[in-house]
C-alpha cells in the first residue's frame, strides 16, 4: 500500500504557443495540507485541472493508492474521491442549496413504483448534514444567488466533503473572505485533515502558508522546483523559490512628489442611504492615496459613485477646479478618470476576446479614419506599446485574455485605462490573487505612473500593501472618512483604530 493517497508523476501540458506544465511531480499524504506555491503562470491552476479531469496531460500518469488511473473528466475526478473548489466560483444562483450541491447527482425515488423522481426530502436531510458537519447553518432550500461570497465557497466545500472526497483541491479559498470567514474555513480544514482527507491548498498568502501547510511544492514557469515541509521554510525562503531570485524589498523605491491639489471630493453622498455619505477628501497631482477600512466600510461603492456606476444625491467633484459631471462611466473616461475594478473577472477582463481586444475597448475612438473606420495598424501599435510597458507575458496579441495568469490579466487591465491616458487613476484591490512577483511589477507600475503626474486613489485590503505603497491614506468606516494619515505615519494599529470608529 503506497504512502501517497494520490501521486502525478512526470506530468507535461502544452497549449498553442506556451508549455504550461513540463514534467511535474506531486505526492499528497493523507490527512495533510499539501500547499502549491509559485508565482501566476507557474502552473498551479493546470496542474490541478489535470488531476480534476478537466484537461488531458499530454505526457505523464496519476496514481490513487499506487496504482495508475486514468482520470477522464470531473465526474471521473468525484467517482475516484477527487473535488475542486474553483477560485471563481460558478454556482446556479436561482437554484437552492440543496440542489446546488447535489447537481448531477441527485438522490432518486420511484413514483408510483417505476417512475424515477429527485427525492428532495432526503437531498435536503443531506444537505443539512453536509452544512452541519461545514459549520454552517444555512437553510438548505435557501436560493444561493441570496448568499455571501464566503457562503458560496462553504456550499461549494459542502458539495466536495458529500461526494466523500479523499482529495480535496481548494485554488485560492480566502481571497475574498473576512477575517472571520477564514478562521471558518480553517476549522473545516482542520475537521476535514482528521478524518484522513488529502487537501491540495493554493494561495498566495504566505501567512495562511505557514499556519496551516503541513508540505510545500513550489513550481516556477512550469516546472516542478521542489518538496520541502512547511515548518522548515520561511517567508523569504518561499519568495526566492518561487521568483528564482531574492526580492530584497516588497515594495519599490519611491520617487513620486505629491505637488498642488488637483482633484477635490465634497459632501459625496450616495442615493442609498447605507452606503458612502458626507465624503470629503483631496488628491494631490502625483500622488498615491491609499483607501483603507474593513469589509463593509463602502470604499468600493464610494470610488464607484465617483467613476459614475453608481448614483450619488449632494457631492461636487473638481478637477484643477473644473466641476466634473460624471453620471456614467463614460462621462469619467471622458473627462479623465479612469478605474480598474476589484472583480478582474466579472466587471474587468472580456475572457474569450483577444489581449489587443482587451487593451484597446476602452478607447477605439481615438483611432479611428474619417471617424467610421478603425486604423488597425494604430491600434496594433497601441497594443504592442503597452504589452511591452506592463511587460505582458503572452503568446502574442491575438491570445484570449483569459488563457493568461492573473497578474498579467491585470496588467492588460491598467494598459487599457493607461492607454485613455488619464489624469485620475483609481484602483480598487489591484494586486488581489496575484502572487508577490506580480505584485512587485504592478507596484512599480504604480509608482512610475505617480512620478509621470499621475493622480493614483488606491483601495486595498492588505495594510502592509497600503502602508508600503500610500503617500496618504484615507480611512473609512461605516460609509464615512474617519481620519487621514500620513503614509511615514502609518501603522496597522492606526489605521485600525480609525477603521473601527464606528458611530
Amino acid at each position: 500500500m503506497s504512502e501517497f493517497v494520490l501521486e502525478m508523476r512526470d506530468v507535461s501540458k502544452a497549449f498553442p504557443g506556451v508549455k504550461a506544465l513540463d514534467h511535474v511531480q506531486l505526492r499528497l499524504r493523507p490527512g495533510k495540507v499539501h500547499a502549491l506555491m509559485g508565482e501566476n503562470g507557474a502552473g498551479k491552476s493546470t496542474l490541478m485541472k489535470c488531476m480534476f479531469g478537466i484537461y488531458k496531460m499530454d505526457e505523464g500518469q496519476i496514481l490513487i493508492d499506487g496504482q495508475p488511473v486514468q482520470i477522464k473528466d470531473p465526474m471521473d475526478a468525484l467517482s475516484k474521491g477527487i473535488a475542486m473548489v474553483h477560485q471563481e466560483l460558478q454556482p446556479i444562483p436561482a437554484r437552492t442549496v440543496g440542489e446546488n450541491i447535489f447537481l448531477g447527482r441527485y438522490p432518486m425515488k420511484k413514483a408510483l413504483g417505476f417512475i424515477p423522481i429527485v427525492d428532495h426530502k432526503k437531498m435536503y436531510a443531506d444537505t443539512a448534514e453536509l452544512l452541519k458537519k461545514v459549520r454552517m447553518n444555512f437553510d438548505p432550500k435557501q436560493k444561493v444567488g441570496d448568499l455571501s461570497v464566503s457562503q458560496m465557497q462553504s456550499v461549494e466545500i459542502a458539495k466536495a466533503v458529500s461526494a466523500n472526497c479523499r482529495v480535496l483541491i481548494l485554488d485560492e479559498p480566502t481571497s475574498s473572505l473576512t477575517a472571520n470567514e477564514v478562521e471558518a474555513l480553517f476549522r473545516i480544514v482542520e475537521d476535514l485533515k482528521a478524518e484522513g482527507v488529502a487537501i491540495v491548498y493554493i494561495s498566495h498568502k504566505m501567512d495562511e502558508i505557514l499556519r496551516i501547510g503541513d508540505e510545500v511544492t513550489i513550481m516556477r514557469d512550469g516546472q516542478y522546483i521542489g518538496t520541502w515541509p512547511a515548518s522548515e521554510m520561511t517567508t523569504d525562503d518561499i519568495i526566492t523559490k518561487m521568483v528564482g531570485r531574492e526580492l530584497t524589498n516588497l515594495y519599490p523605491e519611491k520617487h513620486n512628489v505629491p505637488g498642488e491639489v488637483v482633484f477635490k471630493v465634497e459632501d459625496f453622498t450616495s442615493i442609498n442611504p447605507k452606503s458612502f455619505r458626507h465624503v470629503n477628501f483631496e488628491l494631490r497631482k502625483g500622488e498615491i492615496l491609499g483607501v483603507g477600512g474593513l469589509v463593509g466600510a463602502q470604499r468600493t461603492e464610494l470610488m464607484e459613485g465617483l467613476f459614475g456606476i453608481r448614483s450619488h444625491t449632494t457631492g461636487k467633484v473638481t478637477y484643477k477646479g473644473k466641476e466634473l459631471k460624471i453620471n456614467r462611466p463614460k462621462d469619467g473616461i471622458d473627462q479623465g478618470v479612469a478605474m480598474l475594478t476589484e472583480d478582474r473577472r466579472g466587471s474587468g477582463i472580456m475572457g474569450v476576446l483577444s489581449v489587443a481586444d482587451n487593451i484597446s475597448i476602452a478607447s477605439l475612438d481615438k483611432y479611428l479614419d474619417f471617424g467610421i473606420s478603425i486604423n488597425n495598424k494604430k491600434v496594433e501599435q497601441l497594443v504592442q506599446d503597452n504589452v511591452h510597458k506592463m511587460n505582458i507575458k503572452t503568446p502574442s496579441s491575438k491570445t484570449q485574455i483569459k488563457s493568461l495568469s492573473g497578474g498579467n490579466q491585470q496588467k492588460v487591465l491598467v494598459g487599457r485605462w493607461l492607454a485613455n491616458n488619464p489624469d485620475v487613476l483609481i484602483l480598487d484591490e489591484p494586486t488581489r490573487g496575484i502572487d508577490v512577483g506580480a505584485k512587485y511589477e504592478i507596484y512599480c507600475i504604480i509608482e512610475e505612473l505617480a512620478r509621470e503626474g499621475k493622480s493614483i486613489i488606491m483601495i486595498s485590503s492588505e495594510m502592509g500593501e497600503l502602508i508600503g505603497m500610500s503617500d496618504r491614506i484615507m480611512v473609512m468606516c461605516d460609509g464615512r472618512v474617519t481620519g487621514f494619515i500620513d503614509g511615514k505615519d502609518a501603522t496597522q494599529e492606526n489605521i485600525m483604530a480609525l477603521a473601527t470608529q464606528f458611530e
